[in-house]
């Protein structure tokens, strides 16, 4: 979407099915010149300084959507890796430029057990769905969760209808923590915003989110 809007882009992912994925899109649309341009990097978080080189002072914008940073499993225990990723990925935003990068409203799984009701903001999820969600604790801390999906797929000309199942497991972060690690990968120059879905969040309001988006900028 971004190539299409005229960006000029960056994708970086440490997955090989992943980068097949977007290295077969842009071969299948090469003759359009924005996607000719697009520049497909393997990388991975905590090597990210070595794999990635930015543009002059850094990238405009650095976009990490979709609950992905909370696959960085803390094997650890004291989210080490989550610091050095975080630092990585901040070094890579100009001054001026800003950090966008989400996380599900694990505040509310932890709290109550479940899922917060609500459209999924990231894929089609009008389609009849179910998750089961269990949380793993490791000293009395919240170490990892897991989801099991089951969604309800509708027949279609091609086809039958189906049952999918599949399961994901994440490091639960919660709002706070994970503002302050924010903070400390910019080293505190930086503004910072925090968004429920997309929308203007206020903490109490009465509607809770199915993610957070945080929007940092370097300030410096």
């Amino acid at each position: 979407m971004l190539v299409e809007e005229g960006f000029s882009m960056v994708s970086v992912d440490a997955s090989d099915k992943m980068l097949k994925y977007a290295l077969k899109t842009r071969w299948n649309r090469r003759k359009e010149p924005a996607f000719d341009q697009w520049v497909i990097e393997e990388g991975n978080w905590l090597t990210l300084e070595r794999d990635i080189s930015p543009p002059g002072t850094g990238f405009d914008a650095v976009i990490c959507l979709g609950n992905s940073f909370a696959h960085l499993p803390d094997f650890k225990g004291d989210q080490s890796d989550q610091r050095l990723a975080l630092h990585n990925i901040a070094r890579m935003v100009r001054p001026g430029g800003i950090l966008i990068i989400d996380h599900r409203n694990y505040d509310y799984i932890l709290n109550t057990g479940c899922a917060p009701q609500g459209k999924n903001i990231y894929y089609k999820s009008d389609l009849t769905q179910d998750i089961s969600t269990s949380v793993l604790w490791v000293n009395n801390k919240a170490h990892m969760v897991t989801l099991d999906y089951t969604v309800q797929i509708p027949a279609s000309e091609e086809s039958q209808p189906e049952v999918s199942k599949f399961r994901l497991s994440y490091y639960p972060h919660r709002l706070d923590s994970f503002t302050a690690l924010l903070h400390e990968a910019f080293g505190g120059q930086c503004e910072h915003m925090v968004y429920g879905d997309f929308l203007p969040f206020t903490p109490g309001q009465e509607t809770d989110p199915c993610y957070f988006i945080h929007v940092t900028k370097r300030t410096a």
